[in-house]
């Protein structure tokens, strides 16, 4: 709140205040002494006759009452505004500051404080009533100013007086610090470090939101926070940083790098510190000709630009020495940074592509989005990452759309990868896909309706649901404190809990027959916490959706009710809007223009409808393959008529048709629910009490999701990339990707920080282009990074990976500022591109030459990842390359071999390349024909039942291709009668 400034008051009186003080008096006389004089001369007294009078509320009102009822109210206004003088007047006599508030007089108030600080001037400059700006209360810091200025003011005309220096309003803030090896903070975190309790981190968020960051990018949902980040923070906050109110946050950042510490009631600040950052001094490259141990900072030149790690642009020309273009050392990691360096320290990254402006010679080609095929990205977490059930559920119908690509590959292609906004529409489906959480619901979902079936209980209703790392809480209703195990009830029955640990070990085969109970579970949002998700059915009529973003929520609704995994099969109809998301799943959705053209079909297929009981009892006793009451969920952004409306809740009300739900946008009569989305992207339910970041789909995210999609349905795929460049030098350090990824030749690294360090240079060692160190930041941490992190992480890489067998780094920066591998640096795909090369090259095929290449394969690639590691592959040509080249060499080694009458090695060639491309199907029809010609009719069964196996309990789905099929047929004509399941 802007706070008054002090005011110098001048100390002799003017003749214009002796005029207003005059005009202010006789204004006062005049209302104090005039107005009940003339009140009682003309009108009389405040209660007359007529209002005395105890037949007043049984008689008939005339014209007398009413004139005397307004005489009353003249009255009482009188009586205000001389309460209101009362109470100036004694504030400028005695001094006591702030008036006191007399209720309901606001502008009678502030006119009677006008009144008698003018009159006042005629007696004394000192007796000045303080003005009263706002009647809300100051802070303390504040209140100290105004009586210092007060003081002042009421100083004696002969006393000297002190200049009042300009008064500089303050703000508390707090930078977000970075990540200790995989532990992030969040908002809850803070607020129970900062405020004393976790359960106030929606004041941080409501202070902070839509503002925009050090890095550009703003904060819209709670649980999206980024290291380097500056938070506004409550005025009671503690272990806070005390800067000016009108700082940039980019300055607050620089001048407060690290986190503060409360020490004897005063804060303070101290340098970063910690895991991530090295106890000693971060090792540096040296150039040639200087001393290992000569100490070099990263500083500022005069011209404003940074000088890299203290190499002056002119020292080597001074010196006339020769300069090797890759000798130019990696900035340093600085561990300790004073009040000199602080203020040149780096902004955090946060994305590729967004880079400090003076972090380079301005000369220098800086690697940005354009070059590298990447994007900042950030949008697309707010909001595709955010949504983190859905993207589980999008990532596996993306799967089982590209195994469909993969069923039309032909060799010497690759299947078409997505590219720009759908490329990173697929990074941050990646990053922010639960899984595991996805898992959790769907087979804890299950397990309790089958529970609930042994039992020949009734299913509660389930009007909500809060996902949790550590929980899956249900809201039911009635209570039942008699819930089935592993779930157990609390707060009276009123929520059945599963525990996560317990999640995890149920049998999810054991489940694959059990039907979905509650289909209708759908994300509302997060509550910083968890995931909140409601029962579209358990609404028992329609549902109204308004505000703002009310599209962008459809939107959501509909992209996580087509593609979730606790549900069997479903309907879902899109009403204006939406026609494109039948490409997501055609099966479960369609597009009508007007609810005119689905409410005939809604009434009449709810007339063979049961009540609700019915419908859960008849679910849970059912089968996952063959639904009872399959739901159907309506979502319309065009509001219904009168007529419509009616109708809808009749529909819904009669209890016709409840597994069924309907999620209107706009005003609709009858609703049972109003959800609204603010335009801070806030959802309320007002029915069920929420208040939570809303789940939203905008229209980038919309656009990327579909052509994301779009790419899939392209079956020609592209050509591969070009033959790749000889492989000569004998390395110093290989890069293994074909399999685990492994770094073959430094020392080991401690495991907590191997992790990045590994994807680190295997990055750099499939881009031999080179990347600049913001560039990669943005890539390694997507959400963030400060700086000093990035640096001390490329830093310890360097000293990591050495010097190879000529003393040169095997990590460097060019002289454009882009981090490179030095040429004994290898990976094994290089050398199998180029093994593969030189049996092309051969006329004779040199098979031993492919034997080599495949024999560098030892599984998927970069198998067992960590999850939301290497989230970069989706926008990169890497996984689509390896993939398809690893594929034709198995394949074109196989037509070798059995030209050769090799059959036992084809077979090994084929098997050699399933390992790491298990999903191309073209493969398998080379190991079932290889097999085939082994006269092994055993053999050959045993392929085709492990081939019908991974495509049944294959995680994507999908079946096999028409194609195998067709050819298992004519191999083993009898192999349908063995795989066919059991009744």
């Amino acid at each position: 709140m802007p706070t008054r400034q002090p005011v110098r008051i001048k100390d002799r009186r003017t003749p214009g205040d002796l005029l207003a003080g005059l005009g202010a008096l006789a204004v006062l006389v005049a209302l104090i002494a005039g107005v009940p004089y003339a009140l009682f001369r003309l009108a009389g007294p405040p209660l007359p006759p007529e209002l005395r009078d105890l037949d007043l509320l049984t008689s008939q009102v005339g014209t007398s009452t009413i004139v005397a009822i307004l005489v009353l109210l003249v009255w009482l206004a009188w009586l205000q505004m001389v309460v209101c003088v009362l109470v100036e007047i004694y504030a400028g006599v005695r001094r006591v500051g702030m008036p006191a508030r007399v209720p309901f007089s606001g502008g009678t108030q502030m006119f009677a404080n006008r009144l008698v600080s003018a009159a006042m001037l005629l007696f004394t400059v000192s007796a000045v009533a303080l003005p009263i700006a706002k009647l809300t209360s100051l802070p303390p810091a504040t209140s100290a100013i105004v009586s210092t200025g007060l003081s002042a003011a009421s100083a004696p005309a002969g006393a000297e007086r002190v200049e009042l220096a300009p008064v500089q309003k303050a703000k508390k803030v707090y930078v977000v610090q970075p990540p200790h090896g995989r532990h992030h903070e969040s908002l809850w975190e803070i607020a129970e470090k900062c405020l004393g309790d976790g359960r106030r981190y929606p004041e941080i968020y409501r202070l902070n939101q839509h503002r925009e960051q050090p890095d550009g990018s703003r904060l819209r949902m709670a649980d999206l926070i980024r290291p380097g980040w500056v938070l506004d923070m409550p005025d009671d906050a503690r272990n806070v940083h005390i800067v000016p109110a009108s700082q940039p946050r980019d300055d607050t950042l620089k001048d407060h790098p690290g986190k503060p510490a409360e020490l004897d009631g005063r804060t303070q600040t101290f340098t970063p510190g910690g895991a991530d950052l090295p106890a000693e001094p971060a090792p540096e490259i040296s150039t040639p000709g200087e001393g290992a141990g000569q100490a070099r900072e990263t500083g500022r030149g005069q011209d404003g630009r940074h000088e890299v790690a203290g190499h002056r642009p002119d020292t080597a020309a001074e010196r006339g020495a020769s300069h090797d273009p890759r000798q130019v050392p990696v900035p340093k990691a600085t561990a300790e940074r004073g009040p000199d360096t602080a203020a040149t320290a780096a902004p955090a990254t946060a994305a590729p592509g967004r880079q400090d402006p003076g972090a380079a010679d301005p000369g220098a080609a800086v690697a940005g989005p354009a070059e590298n095929g990447q994007h900042t990205g950030l949008e697309m977490l707010d909001y595709l990452a955010g949504a983190s059930l859905a993207a589980a559920g999008l990532l596996v119908a993306l799967g089982r759309r590209r195994r469909r690509q993969l069923w039309h590959r032909a060799f010497g292609r690759r299947i078409t990868r997505p590219r720009d906004d759908a490329a990173q529409a697929e990074l941050a489906l990646r990053l922010g896909a639960d899984a595991p959480g996805s898992r959790m619901l769907d087979v804890g979902l299950r397990l309790l309706g089958r529970s609930l079936a042994a039992q020949n209980r009734v299913p509660p209703t389930v009007y909500a649901a809060h996902l949790s790392p550590q929980t899956l809480d249900l809201w039911i209703h009635p209570p039942d404190p008699d819930a089935p195990a592993p779930w157990s009830a609390h707060d009276g029955g009123q929520v059945w809990r599963l525990p996560a640990h317990e999640g995890r070990m149920l049998d999810e085969q054991a489940l694959a027959d059990a039907p979905a109970p509650y289909p209708g579970l759908v994300s509302l949002g997060s509550s910083g916490e968890g995931r909140v998700l409601v029962d579209l059915e358990a609404a028992h009529g329609p549902i109204s959706i308004g505000g703002a973003q009310a599209t962008a929520a459809l939107a959501a609704l509909a992209v996580e009710l087509a593609t979730n995994r606790w549900s069997d099969r479903m309907r879902v109809t899109l009403v204006g809007f939406g026609e494109e998301l039948t490409v997501i799943a055609s099966d479960r959705i369609r597009y009508v223009g007007s609810l005119a053209e689905i409410l005939p079909e809604l009434e009449a297929s709810g007339k063979d409808g049961g009540n609700r009981g019915e419908v859960l009892t008849g679910r849970i006793h059912g089968r996952a393959a063959d639904p009872v009451c399959t739901p159907h969920y309506l979502l319309s952004a065009i509001a219904p008529t009168e007529e419509e409306g009616r109708r809808l809740a009749l529909l819904a009300r009669k209890g016709v048709r409840t597994a069924a739900g309907y999620v209107i946008a706009g005003d609709v009569p009858h609703a049972t629910w109003n959800w609204t989305i603010t335009e801070e992207g806030r959802a309320r339910v007002d029915a069920l009490g929420f208040d939570v970041a809303a789940q939203l789909l905008p229209r980038r995210q919309y656009r990327a999701l579909i052509d994301l999609f779009l790419a899939t349905e392209r079956l020609e795929g592209e050509p591969l990339a070009d033959e790749p460049e000889p492989v000569t030098q004998t390395p110093s350090v290989e890069v293994r990707i074909l399999g685990p990824a492994e770094v073959v030749g430094p020392s080991p690294m401690e495991e907590g920080r191997a992790v990045i360090a590994v994807e680190l240079v295997v990055y750099l060692a499939t881009h031999p282009g080179g990347v600049h160190p913001v560039v990669l930041g943005g890539i390694l941490w997507p959400r963030g990074v400060q700086a000093v992190v990035r640096d001390a992480t490329i830093a310890r890489v360097v000293a990591w990976l050495g010097a190879d067998s000529q003393g040169r780094p095997n990590l460097y920066a060019d002289t454009s500022g882009r981090l490179r591998l030095g040429p004994e640096v290898r990976t094994d795909w290089m050398l199998f591109r180029d093994l593969v090369r030189q049996s092309h090259a051969n006329p004779g095929g040199r098979p031993e030459l492919l034997d080599r290449a495949l024999g560098l394969v030892r599984g998927p690639l970069l198998n067992g990842r960590p999850r939301g590691r290497y989230a970069w592959l989706a926008a990169d040509d890497l996984e689509y390359n390896v993939t398809a080249g690893v594929a034709d060499a198995a394949h074109r080694l196989c037509e070798v071999r059995l030209a050769r009458g090799e059959t036992d090695q084809a077979v090994a060639a084929v098997r050699a390349g399933l390992l790491l491309a298990a999903d191309d199907e073209g493969l398998w029809r080379d190991l079932l024909r290889a097999t085939h010609l082994t006269d092994d009719p055993v053999r050959l069964r045993a392929v085709a039942d492990a081939l019908h196996r991974r495509a049944a309990s294959h995680p994507y789905g999908g079946g096999m291709a028409p194609e195998t099929e067709a050819l298992i047929d004519e191999l083993l004509p009898s192999w349908r009668m063995r795989s066919a399941p059991t009744a």
